[in-house]
């Protein structure tokens, strides 16, 4: 749990896929990886075909995965540690018999928050609770598997998977988790509409969805400063730290395109979730946004 502390920082801050899937008939419709048709999407400012998106996608965190977790902190301040935090307190996990997907999960910085508030509870005579880290990119989930051999944070009613999948088209069977979370990771679903389907639907009823993105600043001067760190310092900041710049360019121009937060709460809604809402932290620099399979 966050320290008092944290309440303020919260206002002064600014593939290898598996072989079967579970999906529905609309999420088999397609997914990360081309269509018959190829529309066009976009990729960052860019405007491309559906099959290219995918494998661009692909590419840049192929080529940030080492260094990911070094770039969050350089490009946040070290505040991305915080909003993590504070989704994990929104999730707040109670009691035994939880089973997670975590998907967008690759280098396992939400997982392990959830393992070890896990540790920190009673465990005597609770059903033991479940883990899915998923990732399109396997790539990230090998990074987050070495990080969980050396932290060993491995509580002992609880067990953890890493399962290589898309988004749009999940391995799972339907009603078989009680949460779902996704921490800046769906931004780069080609198909935001089908990610969210593919949520609610191995979701049990009752079972909540949290999204931790970033979003839109709601202030005016904010916004300006916000954009000129996002374009002028952060990827010349990636070319000195992972030695490229061009990844980070992407990702700075994805959060530019990413929904504003009512319309991609109306997105929730539309896949059929209710008591939807969102929590902007740092003016909206990020946001959290969740909702209920009832």
């Amino acid at each position: 749990m966050l320290p008092r502390g944290s309440r303020v920082l919260r206002r002064l801050i600014p593939a290898r896929l598996p072989a079967r899937s579970f999906t529905s008939a609309a999420a088999q419709s397609g997914g990360g990886q081309p269509e018959q048709q190829d529309a066009e999407t976009h990729f960052g400012f860019e405007t491309v075909k559906e099959s290219e998106k995918w494998r661009k996608v692909h590419k840049v965190f192929v080529e940030v995965a080492s260094s990911y977790d070094r770039m969050n902190d350089a490009m946040s301040l070290g505040i991305h540690r915080v909003w993590k935090d504070i989704f994990m307190e929104r999730l707040g996990p109670i009691g035994g018999g939880n089973r997670l997907l975590d998907m967008a999960g690759g280098t396992g910085d939400i997982a392990f928050r959830y393992l070890k508030y896990l540790n920190n509870q009673p465990q005597d005579g609770e059903q033991p609770n479940h883990v899915t880290v998923s990732d399109i990119n396997q790539n990230m989930l090998d990074v987050g598997q070495a990080r969980f051999k050396n932290l060993g944070i491995q509580p002992s009613n609880c067990t953890v998977d890493w399962v290589c999948a898309d988004a749009e088209k999940l391995p799972f069977e339907d009603n078989s988790y009680t949460a779902y979370t996704i921490a800046f990771g769906i931004r780069n679903v080609t198909h935001i509409d089908r990610a969210l389907s593919e949520a609610y639907r191995v979701l049990k009823p009752g079972g909540r969805f949290l999204c931790l993105e970033f979003s839109h600043v709601t202030n005016d001067y904010l916004r300006w400063a916000y954009d000129q760190y996002s374009f002028q310092v952060i990827p010349p900041m990636g070319q000195i730290l992972a030695s490229q710049w061009q990844p980070y360019q992407y990702l700075v121009e994805s959060i530019r395109k990413f929904p504003k937060q009512d319309d991609f709460k109306e997105m929730i809604k539309s896949a059929g979730f209710k008591c939807t809402e969102y929590e902007n932290l740092s003016f909206g620099v990020c946001a959290i946004h969740s909702g209920y399979k009832l």
